[in-house]
């Protein structure tokens, strides 16, 4: 009997053990089995962004897209004189293209704000008036005599992107001291497609004292406000009470001022990438834009995205902070209870990403953060019947929030941070792991 009793006793210790790294492993499971929703919770990430784009597009559908100012610019036919196989002589007409010396453009814009349900879209209302001239028109450079150009068929050329939502009044151009009305071009009417056009007065004489032009507009868009450089020297200024602007196009603006109370921006560009004077050939003027994205700054979705990602690290450090409570302190806790809180973890993400539409991130985060470590803190406090261990609980998931929500903010440095949290957790555990007796 007492050889029974002392056998039993000394492999008591051993199942202890084995029955303590066994559980170890099973709550390793657990946790990687609770990353699975995680998955399902970024598809509804996703989803719901999809849906933020659509109402985007619909609302700027209706009322106007992105907007690209290009222009004016002048456009002289000419004939070549072309033999044909059979050695007849005709002429063929064919396009100049004249850029300004000098075109100064100073926009204002007024955004606004549009709804479809929860998803909110900005717009604006821009004044636009530009001002150039051309010193001289350098029709010699065509190579062309002086009675094979079309004088009396010169257009001026004038494109807005979206001009048929964007612009809802006659666009009339003042051309040295004269007015003109500008129309619609004809689809393969010039390279500039889909542009406004008009006719003006010129002629030899004339070409050689240049001319003065200025436009005056107003122009509805959402998303974005960009001007091509279509003179040799450009001068752009943009003025608004939109506070959050992003700045696009080839080049940084020259000086620019930022507040809370809008932005002024400006641009100062020597176009040397198009010639002044071009023909037979397409040049794309788009690739020298400047400008900027006026955009609500909707990161929810970007973040709660990203939050997602740390799904598995917070509930792993969360159930190694429950394996050592249990095993220092001597306090049990069932497998269903691990499984019940990484449940209320796995929640968090769900309730982060509803609250974040009416809210935004940063509030949404701290709501449901709040509520998480609540719930837990009560549930172990409950179960283990410590206040003090429910504390210990709480102040550990405060802290993996807290390093979580530094993580996702400072995107540039999230390799740092997380590589340096990782090591102090880890750090962390060891320190406490010292008191296990395996």
């Amino acid at each position: 009997m007492d050889t029974y009793d002392n056998n039993n006793n000394s492999s008591s210790p051993l199942w202890d053990k084995g029955k303590l790294f066994i559980k170890s492993l099973v709550i390793f499971g657990i946790g990687l089995f609770l990353w699975i929703p995680a998955f399902f919770i970024m598809n509804m990430v996703k989803e719901r962004e999809g849906r933020q784009k659509e109402a985007i597009a619909d609302i700027s559908g209706k009322w106007a897209g992105k907007q690209t100012v290009t222009g004016p610019l002048l456009m002289i036919p000419y004939d070549i004189p072309v033999t044909t196989a059979s050695g007849v002589t005709t002429r063929e007409k064919q396009y100049a293209y004249f850029m300004a010396d000098k075109l100064d453009i100073l926009s204002t814009v007024t955004p606004d704000k549009r709804k479809r349900g929860i998803y909110e879209v900005a717009v604006f209302k821009s004044d636009i008036q530009l001002t150039g001239q051309f010193n001289s028109i350098p029709w010699q450079k065509l190579d062309v005599p002086a009675d094979q150009v079309h004088w009396q068929e010169a257009q001026l050329l004038f494109k807005v992107s979206d001009a048929i939502r964007g612009i809802n009044e006659d666009l009339q151009v003042k051309w040295n001291d004269s007015s003109y009305v500008f129309a619609q071009q004809a689809t393969g009417q010039s390279q500039l497609e889909e542009a406004f056009y008009t006719s003006i007065p010129l002629n030899a004489e004339m070409a050689a004292t240049g001319a003065r032009f200025s436009l005056r507009f107003s122009l509805n868009g959402s998303g974005q406000l960009v001007f091509t450089a279509a003179a040799r020297e450009n001068k752009i200024q943009m003025n608004s009470n939109w506070p959050d602007p992003a700045f696009t196009g080839i080049k940084l603006p020259d000086a620019r001022e930022v507040k809370d109370s809008g932005f002024t921006a400006s641009w100062k560009y020597l176009n040397r990438t198009v010639p002044q004077v071009w023909k037979n050939t397409v040049y794309n003027l788009n690739s020298t834009y400047v400008g900027a994205d006026l955009l609500i700054p909707v990161d929810t979705y970007d973040k709660t995205g990203r939050s997602v990602k740390y799904a598995l690290l917070c509930i792993m450090l969360t159930f190694a902070a429950f394996f050592l409570v249990e095993t220092i302190y001597k306090r049990s806790l069932h497998l269903v209870q691990y499984g019940l809180a990484g449940l209320a973890l796995v929640l968090f993400y769900t309730l982060l990403l509803s609250i974040s539409e009416y809210t935004g991130f940063n509030p949404a985060y701290g709501i449901a953060a709040v509520a998480t470590i609540g719930l837990i803190g009560w549930f172990v406090g409950s179960v283990l019947r410590s206040g003090k261990l429910a504390l210990f609980i709480s102040l550990v998931l405060s802290v993996v929030y807290a390093y979580i929500f530094s993580i996702i903010q400072l995107q540039d440095y999230a390799l740092l941070m997380g590589s340096i949290g990782l090591f102090v957790a880890l750090a962390v555990i060891m320190y406490f792991a010292r008191k296990l007796e395996w």
